[in-house]
């Protein structure tokens, strides 16, 4: 062997290593891409759970009237007497002390007084305490109440009172009174022997009031933030608003037993003698305000809900049971997807961010929240569901909430939809252009005119996307509203005019023979140009028979902007840029049958067109068929061009007459604003999971039936 030799073959190996090693290289990083979008999604999959973290038993000879986040030194309301409150808050060595508490773990601020001689309640709206009290003389005064720092404790301030005055005879009748506030209204109920006094007082202008008297035998809960009420009497149940209008009546099946509505006072969770919880949500019926039942959740024999809490920023809702269950739902589905158990009977539940607080009156139990992303459930991602506000059960994606205590819509169906929709339109566009060009090129140019053509088409596939959704959105967009349809109408029987200038091809030449070659392509140029002239003349008239037919499209015409112009726009535009990679691999195929094949064709008396259509396309059938799913996958992919056209909106239709939103834009879209770790982070996660799975799955069965049909006998 000789030196060169030997060198040769060392710098062999060393370019096989460093060949391998960049191959290897290659698939690490794209394991490592893979593990991160699983580990970042894998979260939904765990189950919630509660662990306990401590137990503050409360001061002596007090009881709780307004909770707070006691681990972050907010300073909770205590009833320490008939006629005071004070605020109280942990003490260090409390906070890091995880077993059960004693009062002298607390730090108690000088009381609030008030007269004894009124009727005092002290309720909680919005993590705001009210102190609310009646006068001997049926004064109804109510003021807020709020912590002022003191040198060494918290004290506690009131505002200046609102008042109204109460019909004297009603209020020295009173047995016993309730009181419920809301953004704009308070709600006092008056009970007396012979039934209930309802007023609805503004609380911005005390001076309305709507009053209203009920007999007895009725149970009344007041939804002041919708300015609604619910009365129940035996098996009716009967929805009002504030001024005693009749909204609906509906029977219900056993008595209820149990009733709480939920922040906002949209939702309502009832329960019956036997056991069955059920959601009712309100809706909008042509402006009837009414709750209407969605789900129903059984509980055990005998047992009942004691309290129920929804998380501010997720959809978790926790149920606890007089049987000292604590029960964590899906708040849109119901579906229960985590259980556990108090160490004593809760009367109340507040969430604040991970921690869970379950209290009665002695006592605050102290939960840590776990795996909460797991509330979200495959029916929640995939199913119709009923939300707050709407009259049926929709696929909705609507992860933007305005405020607090808001239910998350995380429907994947209109993403999903929105990316096969623009695929499809796509594919509509792109198939017939990219064949026909690569059918032309590959059988019918000569090799002088495929030189130059083919690089030039290919030239297309590099041209940035966001040029493309650049373009559309600035020109065509614009334009659509007045030619759009002649564009789709000339796009889609394109095909049909190419087919009929290779027919008429022949018949020209045997008039015409002296013409160079390539002629032909200038003279298809021009026709296509005089085609698309007439396809412009031609659809209003079109448009105008079909309305005719139609009702639906006469609507359609006579509105401001015609056939929802951001899907077939972004049908034209990613059909434009998904055609030079389908037309690539097509032309490849085409042109790589043997000529022997042909010849064998043409020596039979076969046709340029039998030819074409019973050796050629069947010949180079596995690898169009590989490019067209190459290129919906490449559809299905594209981000920028539905990012800038489509309008983005998360809508789950397939009519063109709407626009769509799609995976790849929703994650450009929502990724750099999601909180971390949060349920919105790990869900655009899975999506990435799904987008990443659908294009490998599709890439995979072209190649694998692209093989398979090459194996065929059919095809040599």
């Amino acid at each position: 062997m000789t030196r060169k030799t030997r060198q040769r073959q060392r710098k062999d190996r060393r370019m096989k290593v460093v060949v391998t090693a960049f191959g290897a290289l290659v698939l690490l990083t794209l394991i490592v891409l893979i593990a991160h979008l699983v580990s970042q999604a894998v979260p939904l999959l765990y189950t919630p759970g509660l662990q306990l973290q401590a137990q503050y038993k409360l001061p002596a000879d007090t009881q709780l009237v307004a909770p707070a986040d006691i681990l972050e030194r907010q300073p909770v309301l205590l009833h320490s007497s008939d006629c005071a409150v004070q605020h109280a808050t942990l003490s260090g060595s409390a906070q890091t002390n995880a077993s059960a508490g004693t009062a002298a773990q607390w730090q108690t601020g000088p009381p609030l007084r008030w007269s004894c001689r009124n009727q005092t309640r002290v309720v909680s709206y919005q993590n705001q305490a009210y102190q609310i009290s009646v006068t001997p003389a049926g004064i109804l005064q109510w003021r807020g109440l709020h912590s002022v720092p003191m040198p060494a404790a918290l004290s506690i301030s009131a505002n200046q009172p609102d008042s109204v005055a109460l019909p004297t005879a009603q209020w020295r009748q009173t047995r016993r009174w309730q009181v419920s506030l809301g953004r704009d209204w308070l709600v006092l109920q008056l009970h007396h022997e012979k039934g209930t006094h309802v007023h609805w007082i503004n609380r911005h202008q005390p001076e309305q009031t709507y009053t209203f008297s009920l007999g007895t035998g009725y149970r009344i809960l007041p939804l002041p933030d919708t300015g609604q009420q619910m009365i129940h009497s035996g098996d009716t149940l009967v929805m009002q608003n504030y001024q005693g209008q009749l909204q609906a009546r509906t029977n219900v099946h056993s008595d209820i037993t149990w009733w709480q509505s939920l922040p906002k006072d949209r939702t309502v969770i009832m329960a019956d003698r036997t056991g069955s919880v059920t959601r009712w949500v309100l809706q909008n019926r042509q402006g009837q305000m009414i709750y209407q039942p969605t789900y129903t959740l059984h509980l055990a024999q005998s047992e009942q809900p004691a309290a129920v809490a929804v998380h501010p920023s997720a959809n978790a809702l926790l149920l606890a049971t007089t049987s000292k269950r604590l029960l964590i739902l899906n708040r849109i589905t119901g579906e229960v997807v985590g259980n556990s158990r108090s160490q004593k009977k809760v009367t109340g539940l507040r969430w604040y961010g991970e921690y869970l607080y379950a209290y009665n009156h002695q006592q605050i139990e102290v939960y840590q929240t776990q795996n909460l992303s797991g509330v979200t459930t495959w029916s929640a991602l995939f199913e119709p569901q009923l939300y707050e506000g709407y009259l049926t059960a929709r696929h909705t994606w609507q992860s933007a909430t305005a405020t607090d205590y808001q239910e998350q819509k995380f429907s994947l169906t209109p993403l999903l939809r929105g990316s096969i929709k623009a695929s499809l339109l796509a594919l509509i566009i792109a198939i017939p252009t990219a064949l026909s060009a690569a059918i032309y090129t590959g059988f019918f140019a000569t090799g002088a005119v495929r030189q130059w053509l083919k690089p030039a088409v290919e030239m297309l596939e590099a041209i940035p996307s966001v040029l493309i959704g650049f373009i559309a959105a600035i020109w065509l967009a614009p334009l659509a509203t007045h030619i759009l349809l002649a564009l789709v109408f000339f796009v889609v029987t394109l095909p049909v005019v190419l087919m009929a200038i290779v027919l008429l091809k022949p018949w020209v030449a045997l008039y015409v023979n002296r013409w160079a070659q390539g002629t032909e392509l200038v003279l298809a140029v021009l026709v296509i140009l005089a085609f698309a002239g007439v396809a412009i003349q031609l659809t209003p008239w079109l448009l105008s028979v079909f309305a005719s037919i139609d009702g639906q499209m006469t609507s359609l015409l006579d509105a401001p902007s015609p056939l929802g112009k951001t899907s077939v726009v972004v049908a034209i535009a990613l059909g434009l840029a998904v055609a030079p990679s389908i037309y690539s691999l097509a032309e490849d195929a085409i042109y790589s049958v043997p000529e022997g094949l042909k010849h064998a064709s043409f020596a039979l008396g076969a046709t340029s067109l039998q030819t074409l259509y019973k050796v050629v396309l069947h010949v180079a059938s596995p690898g169009i068929f590989a490019a067209i799913m190459l290129g919906f996958g490449r559809a299905f992919g594209e981000t920028m061009i539905v990012l800038m056209v489509t309008g983005n909106t998360p809508i789950a239709s397939w009519s063109l007459f709407e626009g769509l939103r799609a995976l790849t834009a929703n994650l450009a879209i929502e990724l750099p604003e999601s909180e971390v770790s949060s349920a919105h982070y790990q869900i655009l996660f899975f999506t990435a999971c799904l987008l990443f799975g659908f294009t490998f799955v599709i890439n995979t069965l072209a190649e694998l039936l692209r093989q398979r049909l090459r194996k065929a006998p059919r095809h040599g």
